[in-house]
């Protein structure tokens, strides 16, 4: 199978030339294997390729090559290393339940995807693996922390990839790569057997692709509480496929154009905004300025902090007992250690606290997606930054400081993950002259991803975006 054939077809596609038997599973593997060997050395995007893994000779997405990131999820003997020093070598003990589910569904594991040290930033630079390049400009970010997977997806290696969102982590990479990632709702998709909730239940597991009925299709797949779960999650769509053509509705829809920190976003994508908000004009929904009343920015931020602090230095100390090495400069990058130190610092009434602080802000959105079906802002309030700049600040800051800078570089995300409540990035944009993607976020309630794919069909269907393809695309 050619490149040029083989990136031409999305996951869904390839599926189906498979079970045709117009393909052989092993022939497209092979493709996607010289489309790792072709790009990857200009992008940084894959840590590690499996030649023994084969996959399943059914399942309804039989013989389409998947990577998985390097956190979140777990593969028996394989290396996973979330990006850090401190995990160099570790391999997993068994399965997580998302693994079993994505080779019953039939799709072929081909191996890691990059990430920042342990997912704790929005552009995917870690000191272990080096930076992730955006294929559409390789000067500039790919995003995180689920940039390899987006990167990989973008420049053709893949058509579609797994990745970990819990603030942002889907749709911000997807934002800058031009690809179309869902996040799906809290319990959505197992984070069994090893953890009931990954953050204290803000991370879920999902995937970037570059059409929406790839998206579909895997979570249609892997949907589903498995024993032990801490949720049962009804289904919102007894098949999330037929969802992605169906038309959505006359939708009343909420903009809030600048992020509830008091920064403004930039021109570019406020014009990318107007325009998306134009195109659903067209298409009959109901669309007026609305901003959540969430409460203050730093209370928001406050809680998202004591989260991220005390997991984080739960999950090092574990990993350090792990592996028998130590906690400090070496094998931790500054921005990871003052989490460390902070989640330490914490007490229980603190993440009581959070708790509490969490509830109030679920309670307000609840209220809102009573008025309003969706809410719309720009995935991101600017463009993809250079590589470099995001984390040249890591020795300036504590663990606080380095949260407030998350969080104003990806100001619109984590508000989803806050509540539980699926949110995804539309590629509706681009700007010209940096030759980036510029990503729409669009927020639903709870167990409304059926009404987010039927939206995202539709705007696939009116402002294609397959067509542009990146500067780093194999078999150019």
């Amino acid at each position: 199978m050619k490149l040029t054939e083989y990136t031409s077809f999305d996951g869904t596609g390839l599926a189906e030339l498979i079970s045709q038997g117009e393909v052989t599973a092993q022939e497209v593997r092979d493709a996607a294997i010289n489309a790792i060997e072709e790009v990857n050395d200009k992008v940084n995007a894959v840590i590690e390729v499996w030649d023994d893994e084969r996959g399943l000779r059914s399942g309804v997405l039989q013989g389409v090559p998947m990577l998985v990131k390097d956190l979140g999820i777990s593969v028996k003997n394989r290396r996973n290393e979330l990006g850090s020093r401190l995990a160099a070598g570790y391999v997993s003990p068994q399965d997580s339940n998302l693994t079993r589910k994505i080779r019953e569904a039939g799709l072929v594991l081909l191996g890691r995807t990059t990430t920042p040290e342990l997912a704790a930033s929005t552009t995917t630079e870690p000191r272990f693996n080096g930076g992730t390049r955006n294929p559409w400009n390789t000067d500039h970010s790919a995003g995180g922390s689920s940039g390899g997977s987006a990167a990989a997806v973008a420049s053709g290696m893949v058509p579609a990839a797994h990745a970990t969102d819990g603030g942002g982590s889907i749709r911000v990479p997807a934002s800058a790569n031009g690809l179309f990632g869902l996040k799906p709702g809290r319990g959505r998709i197992s984070m069994g057997p090893d953890v009931d909730e990954v953050w204290s239940g803000l991370a879920v597991h999902g995937f970037v692709s570059r059409t929406v009925r790839d998206t579909a299709a895997l979570l249609n797949a892997v949907q589903g509480n498995q024993a032990g779960d801490p949720f049962i999650i009804a289904a919102s769509h007894s098949n999330l496929n037929d969802c992605v053509s169906q038309n959505p509705g006359s939708l009343k829809i909420g903009v809030m154009t600048h992020p509830l920190n008091g920064q403004r976003s930039q021109p570019e994508v406020v014009e990318a905004l107007s325009k998306t908000i134009g195109l659903l004009i067209t298409l009959g929904h109901q669309v007026e300025e609305a901003t959540p009343q969430i409460g203050s920015w730093d209370n928001f931020v406050e809680l998202n902090t004591r989260f991220w602090s005390a997991n984080t230095a739960a999950w090092i100390d574990a990993l350090a007992s792990a592996t028998n090495n130590p906690v400090n400069e070496e094998m931790l990058e500054p921005a990871s250690l003052a989490l460390w130190k902070l989640g330490h610092s914490l007490t229980a009434t603190d993440l009581v606290g959070a708790m509490h602080m969490r509830n109030a802000v679920t309670q307000a959105m609840g209220q809102f997606y009573q008025a309003y079906d969706i809410l719309l802002t720009p995935t991101l309030p600017a463009l993809p930054g250079l590589l470099g700049e995001y984390n040249q600040h890591q020795h300036d800051v504590d663990g606080r400081g380095w949260m407030h800078h998350v969080f104003n570089q990806s100001p619109f995300t984590a508000l989803a993950n806050v509540c539980g409540t699926p949110a995804m990035s539309v590629p509706m944009g681009f700007h010209s002259s940096l030759n980036l993607p510029i990503g729409m976020q669009f927020c639903a309630g709870f167990n409304q991803e059926n009404l987010l794919l039927a939206l995202a069909g539709q705007l696939e269907n009116a402002c294609p975006w397959q067509t542009r393809k990146p500067a780093v695309w194999a078999g150019h």
